[in-house]
């Protein structure tokens, strides 16, 4: 791995000012764009709501009464594909107002080509049925929250406003006395000027609280659109799966580039030139010309083969060490540590064995996170923990070096981060500039 550490600080994208905002949030809030974007979703759902309900019961009710003459079929078929053009403009709206981004539902994938093949992958796919069902029960929400985010808004904002009609023109402002006790002989009122201040304060209190209401009522509309419009939790693990896959699939077609490197310009070059060196003194043998030279090139070759034997030891380590097979994870992360160049303390707390993909996966993270500080941390000392909990391996790699680790893309940590994730694990990097640096990983535990 090639993850670099870099000793400068990185730099915020946006540094926080010191003492952020003057003005509390609360007193912020109803100007924000938050909240008419809100507030503007929350208006717009009634048209559009209506328009998708007309649409549903129209396509239902058509379909239904053409299913005598067999064009109710494909007429429904149709309509849903219509619905999900609509859910797309729905998606689009929330991304704009909500700023809520939903990916598409999976696309249709008819088994093969034709008219009655793309009519049953419609009728198949659960997406059109979701977006049809969206249609429905969108209505009386969207025309429940209309009314009430309008009716609150306008009149909080008449209340807060109504002392200041009172006061500049109070000869078309009549407000009596409010009577708020009164026994036949003394009574008391609330004077009108009273009266317009309190009034003026619900006001405040409404406009005040009406950001939190609209936010309230639109979490509604998120998950109607998360839950109905986008991609189901099946289909999500689907492409998940498909990705983890092709994540696999290219860190195997890496590992075997690399054996197939390793192997042809280590091992193989020096068995070819210990093959030609040992031709010669066979010629030479063959001559009668036992001499020096020929001990010196017997020399040579037998040295050759110690070496090549040597890097077809690491290569075999390097695929698979025979230690972790024969004895675990303990021994086999000990003798990966004794080999790095930095003191490496290890402790391993694990009462029994994972099973053998995810012991020799756990084995080789451990042995690039290793890589890493002894090229790059600076470090004066590492330390490796593992052990087990619940249902999940961790391990966790740490070093005093000068930190600056990334898990970017195009970095070493970034594709051991897409490894990990390909069997469901996962890759947690805490390095702030100038050190330490913490790198946790999970894994799931399979015994």
């Amino acid at each position: 791995m090639d993850t670099a550490y870099s000793a400068h600080p990185a730099h915020p994208a946006h540094p926080a000012r010191p003492g952020g905002h003057r003005v509390p949030t609360g007193l912020r809030a109803p100007f924000s764009g938050r909240t008419w974007r809100e507030f503007l979703h929350l208006c717009l759902n009634l048209p559009v709501a209506c328009v998708m309900f007309a649409y549903a019961v129209t396509l239902i009710s058509l379909s239904a009464g053409l299913l005598i003459t067999f064009l109710g079929i494909p007429v429904l078929a149709g309509g849903l594909v219509g619905a999900r053009g609509l859910g797309a403009l729905e998606r689009a709206r929330a991304r704009a107002l909500l700023r809520l981004d939903v990916a598409a539902p999976e696309p249709l994938r008819p088994s093969k080509s034709g008219l009655l093949a793309w009519v049953g992958a419609v009728l198949k796919s659960g997406a059109s049925w979701r977006h049809l069902l969206y249609a429905f029960l969108h209505f009386p929400w969207a025309l429940f929250a209309f009314v009430f985010a309008v009716t609150f808004w306008s009149v909080g904002w008449a209340l807060l406003s109504f002392p200041f009609w009172y006061w500049l023109a109070p000869s078309y402002v009549t407000l009596p006395g409010i009577q708020l006790w009164g026994d036949g002989g003394t009574v008391l009122y609330l004077s009108p000027t009273v009266t317009a201040m309190a009034t003026g304060v619900s006001g405040l209190l409404m406009v005040l609280a009406g950001p939190w209401v609209f936010r309230g009522l639109t979490q509604v509309d998120r998950l109607l659109v998360r839950g109905l419009l986008g991609p189901s939790p099946l289909a999500t693990r689907v492409i998940e799966l498909e990705s983890d896959r092709g994540a696999v699939v290219d860190t195997a077609a890496a590992d075997l580039r690399r054996i197939e490197r390793d192997l042809h310009d280590g091992a193989q070059a020096r068995l070819v030139a210990l093959a030609m060196d040992l031709g010669l003194a066979k010629e030479k043998l063959a001559e009668g010309q036992a001499d020096e030279s020929v001990a010196r090139m017997v020399d040579e070759a037998h040295g050759e083969v110690k070496i090549a034997l040597q890097e077809l030891r690491d290569l075999a380590r390097g695929i698979h060490p025979a230690i972790l097979t024969d004895r675990g994870l303990g021994p086999a992360l000990s003798a990966l540590a004794g080999r790095c160049p930095v003191p490496v303390t290890v402790q391993v707390d694990l009462a029994r064995r994972p099973a053998p993909a995810i012991e020799g996966i756990a084995y080789f993270t451990v042995s690039e996170l290793l890589q890493n500080v002894a090229k790059h941390s600076a470090a004066q000392h590492a330390s490796v923990d593992v052990w087990h909990t619940a249902d999940r391996l961790m391990l966790l790699v740490s070093d005093d070096g000068r930190g600056g680790a990334s898990t970017e893309t195009g970095s070493g940590l970034a594709g051991l981060a897409e490894r990990l994730d390909s069997v469901d694990g996962l890759l947690v990097v805490d390095s702030p500039a100038g050190g330490p640096t913490t790198i946790t990983a999970e894994l799931p535990w399979r015994g």
